[in-house]
This record gives structure tokens, C-alpha cells and sequence, in this order.
């Protein structure tokens, strides 16, 4: 009796656990009860929606090296120390991000839009009036939630 084997198409096989998974540092911006949030230029992973500011780690980059380089760029920001606050993981289809958000200030300079669509201050009770990405919602009700 012979056996027959199944080819399998290796184009269509996802394997979780190779992906890599990128991580991401982000500031939770608080000034006058409102946090700053940004929208992702369109074109882009998950364009068009809004997010705390922040970015990709570098290779060799700490956490906090990436957050202040990444306001910087993005918003011409020095920021305060960054402090850690919550790391959020999320499996999207193509890719895992780690989120790493941190609670900072700005230290010195104005907030400016050098490579986002858009930005505006917020307050955390009108954080879900905004489309976020699916990775931030655990985020946005812990910020509602310390309001309450």
C-alpha cells in the first residue's frame, strides 16, 4: 500500500514564529490633561490612522535612544526622560509589533508636524473618537481609565 504525500506550497505557509517582530517606541505626551497624538502619512503600514508619536527601534538603538530620536525627527521635540509605562504586543497579518509606550515631556521646542499628516492634543476621554490602530486600544482604555 502505497502513501500518498501532500506537496505543500511553501508561499502559502505563515509561520508566526519566524516573524520577526519589530519594536517600537512611543511617547505618551501629557499637557494640560490632553495627550499629543499624530496621524501616519497615507501610503504607509496602517496609513491614515492616528497614534501616539514615536517609531521603529534602530539595530544597537535603547528604547528611550529611539523615542527621542524619533520626536525629534518627526515633531522637533527634546523630550524629558522618557519612564516606562506599558509594552503592548499585537500580531498583525504580515507582521508582530512590540509596542514600548513611554510617559515623557517636552523639554525644548515646539511641537511641529515634520512628517506626520497631522497632529492635535487630545483628551484621554475623546481618545476613541480617533481611528488607532488595533494594537493601541488596550493602551487607549487604561488612559480613560485613569480618569475615571
Amino acid at each position: 500500500m502505497s502513501k500518498k504525500v501532500a506537496k505543500s506550497n511553501p508561499s502559502r505557509i505563515t509561520d508566526h514564529a519566524s516573524r520577526q517582530t519589530i519594536q517600537v517606541a512611543a511617547g505618551l505626551i501629557l499637557h494640560e490633561g490632553r495627550y499629543l497624538i499624530t496621524r501616519r502619512k497615507g501610503g504607509v503600514h496602517l496609513g491614515g490612522l492616528w497614534e501616539f508619536p514615536g517609531g521603529k527601534r534602530e539595530p544597537g538603538e535603547s528604547l528611550e535612544d529611539c523615542l527621542r530620536r524619533e520626536l525629534r525627527e518627526e515633531l522637533g521635540v527634546e523630550i524629558t526622560q522618557p519612564v516606562r509605562y506599558r509594552v503592548i504586543r499585537h500580531d498583525y497579518p504580515d507582521k508582530a509589533v512590540e509596542l514600548h509606550f513611554f510617559r515623557c515631556s517636552i523639554r525644548v521646542g515646539s511641537v511641529r508636524s515634520l512628517d506626520r499628516d497631522d497632529l492635535c492634543w487630545v483628551p484621554p476621554e475623546e481618545l476613541t473618537r480617533f481611528d488607532f490602530p488595533p494594537a493601541n486600544r488596550p493602551l487607549i482604555e487604561a488612559l480613560q481609565g485613569l480618569r475615571r
